[in-house]
């Protein structure tokens, strides 16, 4: 009888999956064909609108997302509402309320976007040494270096980075700005990195951000595990990059090999480390951490930095897939992914 439950629940939830928008693809646009080929979305991609927002004087709704594309010189502006968009794999850009920002260049190798007024909020959960990301603020570009959170406010023209770091350039001036340092742009003469209370700094804004992030972080789950063929089918893997699910209606990121933590403490699994999710490490064999995400959740000590979300963390990844493909031995599960002692470093 159970069994017999079980085929008639996995015939229905797989009709549905086939019903849904590919995964990894672009979400068809009303009145289009559904698509099928994976298509990974540009720098610039739309994967979130709140409230009110426009790009070249139309307003962004929901049927935005995957469709509005930011070419060169476009721009995107918030009134009382908020958007997010992807930038490079991995990497999003998040723009706050009565704020507008510019895309310079979608390119993948040079990604640069202007920061016009207001204020936005940029999550890197990985970057690679190719990558080069920038942020323009007044005229003044930051480069962004290494995993982190950096918050960037053209009127009050302030550079932060909560996690990370970011190389500030101007003529004449090259600046170094790590974890928990700022510089303020109306300063006179030489600009200084300058120590900010990072806990006084956790507006709502930033809040919203984590929020978005750990649902980006469930939808990873999601999505990361469909391609194990643990939903029964398994739709083509093609690496690294920003896959489509569903059931959150937006692009989350899936990296190519094992976990990356971002600065929110939310988890990115590749997807053989999303096979056994929610739980992780030797939870798959039944005693390990449960991985919820939600409001209340921060990892534990072991795989963050022991800090609450009280605190900023640090953005780290957990390699090591080599036995996970060949039995969850070696430098996976019980190798330098999880119970080794090379599993990744952090800033990654």
């Amino acid at each position: 009888m159970m069994r017999s439950r079980l085929m008639v629940f996995g015939g229905f939830f797989l009709a549905a999956l086939l019903s849904s928008p590919a995964w990894g693809s672009i979400p068809p646009q009303p009145g289009t064909v559904n698509q099928v080929t994976p298509v990974p979305p540009q720098p610039g991609t739309v994967n979130y609108v709140e409230g009110q927002a426009a790009s070249g004087g139309r307003a962004l709704s929901a049927n935005s997302v995957g469709s509005v594309k930011l070419g060169p010189g476009q721009t995107i502006s918030t009134e009382n509402g908020r958007v997010e968009i992807l930038l490079t794999p991995g990497i999003f850009l998040r723009v706050a309320d009565r704020s507008a920002v510019q895309m310079v260049s979608p390119g993948l190798a040079d990604t640069i976007v202007a920061l016009q007024r207001g204020r936005a909020m940029v999550e890197v959960d990985q970057i690679r040494p190719e990558n080069n990301v920038r942020i323009s603020v007044r005229g003044v570009s930051t480069q962004l270096l290494k995993a982190g959170l950096y918050d960037f406010d053209a009127d009050r023209g302030l550079i932060r980075v909560f996690d990370g770091e970011a190389l500030v350039q101007s003529p004449g001036q090259n600046i170094q700005l790590k974890r928990g340092h700022e510089i303020s742009l109306n300063a006179a003469g030489k600009w200084k990195s300058a120590k900010f209370d990072e806990k006084a700094s956790m507006d709502d804004f930033y809040r919203w951000s984590s929020l978005r992030s750990s649902y980006l972080a469930e939808a990873n789950i999601d999505a990361a595990r469909s391609y194990t063929g643990v939903y029964g089918w398994a739709p083509g893997w093609y690496g690294w990059g920003w896959y489509w699910d569903p059931w959150f209606g937006a692009f989350t990121f899936i990296p190519g090999d094992g976990i990356f933590w971002g600065p929110f403490g939310w988890g990115f699994y590749s997807p053989w480390y999303a096979f056994a999710a929610p739980y992780f490490g030797w939870g798959y064999w039944g005693h390990g951490f449960y991985h919820h995400f939600g409001p209340d959740y921060h990892p534990p000590a072991a795989f963050h930095a022991g800090r609450s979300l009280a605190s900023v963390g640090h953005a780290y990844s957990v390699r090591g897939m080599a036995g996970v493909r060949s039995g969850f031995g070696g430098g996976g599960f019980y190798g330098g992914g999880f119970h080794g002692g090379g599993g990744g470093g952090r800033g990654r």
